[in-house]
């Protein structure tokens, strides 16, 4: 007997039926959602250490009137976001980044687990 599915051979193909590994092709709530994300993180974790930082600092030390007094920071921090977040060459490392997250989940099944910071 054969497995049936609604979902195309695309994403339900594959060894373990998590769809086909060497596929490419992106879903829209994988380019809307799913690699901006990453984008974030890895902006926030590996390009903009410093903003983050003093941002963290500035809060710690404010606590309830970080809204306030933490402006300059802030403002820093997105500056920073937002230039990696704009940037292609960027974003095109990060949809290459994903693609191989999901071809390698799609051949052993195992998730990659997320990093909190």
């Amino acid at each position: 007997m054969t497995d049936k599915s609604v979902l195309p051979p695309k994403f339900s193909g594959g060894p373990l039926g998590l769809g086909d590994p060497e596929d490419k092709t992106l879903r829209k709530v994988e380019t809307e959602v799913m690699v901006p994300k990453l984008m974030r993180e890895k902006a926030r974790t590996e390009k903009c250490i410093p903003e983050v930082a003093e941002f963290e600092k500035c809060c710690k030390e404010s606590s309830l009137l970080m809204v306030v007094k933490c402006r300059k920071e802030n403002s820093a921090l997105k500056t920073c976001l937002g230039s990696w977040y704009n940037n292609e060459e960027f974003r095109q490392y990060c949809t290459e980044e994903y693609l191989k997250e999901r071809s390698e989940y799609r051949k052993t099944g195992i998730k990659k687990t997320m990093k909190r910071v």
